[in-house]
């Protein structure tokens, strides 16, 4: 897989006079990606009160350039004249398919090949899951055969993937595509630690989904990242850490207020973008 690589110690030996130019240039890039080259995008689920062209318009409206699709929005039982339209939409507003999901696997070798034939011919390397414990002969096999991942999703308290032993168990021995989408909020709900989660996961952290909850316990609701319990400086310095892929899938996804989440989403990407100038 493609990780970030950061320049070599040996560039300081550059002329002298070649260094004003590199700051500019690195100035310039920061000035021009916010979220300092992490792929931020959002998960479709956030506008789920939206059509897909109500959706898209609302995505091009935040400035962002990657979007994780959720089944509404985008079937995997999509034929090729709607391949076809979604990716011209895509185009459109400059958007690229960071993953899709979340969705279920059983040991249902052909059910699972149709998902990873979707994203094959969708362009995305990264499927959020809810793999059933059975269904883990099956996805090495298709990891290996497609070269796309598989990113396991938890989904709080009561959930088989609640705790971040449950996943550590779930990828152990694994092939190196089986990974982890950690969803915050729910790391939160379970009143465990999201950025415990990605320093010990490290290489198999392939996704997130990026929430803040007002409690930690299982009822509760989403607010603002990093209002509340979710230490985003932390997080995102853990994630330049373990290399997060470049091409990995950073979600944004706000589940409250879905009849308008635009401003909450926005406070929310401010929130990112401060966190990760702060986190180097």
């Amino acid at each position: 897989m493609h990780r970030r690589h950061f320049l070599a110690a040996s560039a300081v030996s550059t002329v002298a006079l070649a260094a004003p130019r590199i700051l500019r240039a690195k100035a310039r890039a920061a000035n021009a990606d916010p979220y300092g080259g992490f792929p931020m995008g959002i998960q479709s689920y956030t506008l789920r009160n939206f059509n897909l062209t109500e959706a898209l318009r609302h995505i091009e409206g935040l400035k962002l350039h990657y979007v994780e699709f959720f089944g509404a929005h985008f079937s995997p039982d999509s034929t090729d004249a709607q391949l076809k339209e979604m990716q011209a939409q895509l185009d459109r507003a400059k958007l690229k398919i960071s993953a899709h999901g979340v969705n279920g696997f059983s040991k249902d070798h052909a059910a699972n090949r149709k998902l990873f034939e979707f994203a094959k011919r969708a362009g995305f390397k990264t499927i959020t899951a809810d793999p059933a414990p059975d269904s883990f002969d099956s996805l090495d096999k298709l990891c290996e055969e497609y070269q796309i991942r598989i990113a396991i999703h938890n989904h709080g308290p009561g959930h088989r993937y609640d705790k971040l032993a449950d996943v550590q168990q779930a990828v152990k021995n694994r092939h190196k595509l089986v990974g982890a989408c950690i969803d915050t909020g729910h790391v939160l709900r379970s009143d465990e630690d999201p950025v415990k989660w990605a320093a010990e996961l490290a290489e198999r952290v392939f996704a997130l989904h990026i929430k803040d909850v007002k409690e930690r316990k299982s009822q509760t609701h989403d607010v603002v990242i990093g209002t509340a319990h979710l230490d985003l400086v932390a997080l995102f310095k853990t994630l330049r850490k373990i290399e997060f892929p470049a091409d990995g899938s950073m979600s944004l996804e706000y589940e409250s207020n879905p009849q308008n989440p635009i401003d909450d989403v926005k406070q929310c990407l401010t929130a990112a973008a401060e966190a990760i100038g702060k986190a180097g």
